[in-house]
């Protein structure tokens, strides 16, 4: 099985692009939402740790961004709790999916919590800042503040870049990149059966 791992920007297209592959897509934001939905063990802890903030089951995005509004330091409370479930999740993902010849892993902090291996193929998602900064402000929950805090919470977007094998540039209507991304899943796949 070959995993390839999706990096980049907030709201360069990671999950747009995970998709276009047509394999089976871990996507780690969508794990933690549903973590915060359903998982009580989560939420017990948290309240715990942050009784200001944490008071109603299931967890609400409004009180995680209260705290981390207040304190910086609460993000890296949140994601001591948050990222072992995820990283327990993506585990059950794989062995689930281990007959695919791929998996895409949508997680935008892959390389921070070392949630890759060796052999997986990374790639970066660029895009242009005005192209962003739509996509951003077509969100639901759309916050200034917050988007900064988790900017920072990213490996600096440059560093990240070196360490992919291959950088796609989101610049382009949904049909060109449908093309891009085809290309170079054939590449990867013939580079993997080659080698």
């Amino acid at each position: 099985m070959i995993r390839v791992g999706i990096i980049g920007g907030i709201g360069a297209g990671k999950t747009f692009i995970s998709k276009l592959f047509g394999y089976p897509v871990f996507n780690a934001d969508n794990t933690v939402k549903s973590i915060y939905k359903k998982n009580k063990e989560c939420f017990k802890i948290l309240k715990k740790k942050l009784p200001k903030f944490i008071k109603t089951f299931p967890i609400r995005k409004k009180e995680l961004i209260s705290a981390i509004g207040s304190n910086k330091k609460n993000i890296k409370t949140i994601s001591s709790v948050v990222h072992p479930l995820v990283r327990k999740e993506m585990k059950k993902f794989i062995m689930k999916n281990k007959k695919s010849k791929m998996v895409i892993l949508d997680i935008p902090l892959l390389i921070e919590n070392k949630l890759n291996k060796k052999r997986d193929i990374i790639i970066f998602i660029s895009s242009k800042k005005y192209k962003v900064l739509n996509r951003l402000k077509k969100r639901a929950n759309f916050n200034k503040k917050l988007i900064r805090s988790l900017k920072e919470n990213q490996v600096i977007l440059s560093k990240k870049r070196i360490l992919a094998d291959y950088v796609i540039n989101n610049n382009f209507p949904a049909h060109v990149m449908k093309k891009k991304v085809k290309l170079l899943k054939e590449e990867i796949l013939n580079e993997r059966n080659s080698s």
